[in-house]
């Protein structure tokens, strides 16, 4: 984050970095779930893809601007272990919840023929938000928590490498990857979501629209991309801070 930006630039920055993660990821599940579309089909590779790309673009874009938090947990992390303002904390928050109900109603416009084509409510819920594959709230709170650890740590780790810290723009890429990886790795069982307003943006649009077929948007579960990223944010950004900061 760059504090000689003023905060409603930053913010702005948050907003469409978060848009653009969601456009790019739950537009990829979006193409691979809704029936029609080109990428019908497409596979789970294909999604991890998207995230990876979701994040690096605006990390690339951003991170020099407002640190491309694009993410509530991050956020909170940050500001808990004296790494980011306190006072800053609500509006990045605001703009990264608004940015993703924004970014998930321009993916319900763009692909609205394929969600009426698309009778399954679970593949349409998929492009919105995340649900645990076995439909156990414990199993998915311990798949976010072990995703958002080694998210958290692991950003920082790189963004603050000797290998990075020369070539800030490197680091930002890198993260894109990380994003991929763990999608890949980690998203058999939930997703996953990493992030509260990945998932609950998301999930308020979907229960807002008229969507033909779409069914509930399972509220039973939505604590869990919430707050087990919230706590994987507070310790992989203390772990990091113990351990290097």
């Amino acid at each position: 984050m760059d504090p000689s930006y003023a905060l409603w630039i930053r913010v702005t920055c948050e907003f469409i970095g978060t848009a653009i993660l969601i456009i790019l990821g739950n537009g990829t599940v979006a193409n691979v779930h809704l029936k029609g579309s080109k990428g019908y089909r497409g596979g789970w590779s294909l999604i991890a893809m998207g995230y990876g790309f979701g994040v690096m673009i605006p990390a690339v874009m951003f991170g020099g601007i407002s640190g491309n938090h694009i993410n509530p947990a991050f956020t909170l992390g940050l500001a808990a272990w004296g790494l980011f303002p306190w006072s800053n904390v609500p509006y990045y928050i605001a703009a990264q919840m608004l940015g993703a109900m924004a970014g998930q109603l321009a993916i319900v416009v763009t692909h609205k023929p394929y969600y009426d084509a698309t009778t399954d409510p679970d593949d349409i819920l998929a492009t919105f938000s995340t649900v645990n594959a076995a439909r156990s709230r414990l199993n998915g709170f311990a798949n976010e928590l072990l995703g958002s650890v080694i998210l958290f740590s692991c950003a920082l780790g790189i963004v603050h490498s000797p290998l990075t810290t020369t070539e800030p723009g490197l680091a930002h890429v890198v993260i894109g990857f990380l994003v991929w990886g763990l999608v890949a790795g980690l998203g058999g069982p939930t997703g996953p979501a990493l992030n509260p307003a990945r998932d609950l943006g998301p999930r308020i649009v979907h229960a807002l629209l008229p969507l033909r077929h779409k069914g509930g948007s399972d509220w039973r579960y939505s604590w869990v991309p919430v707050a087990a990223p919230i706590l994987g944010g507070l310790l992989g950004v203390g772990g990091w801070k113990l351990l290097l900061g």
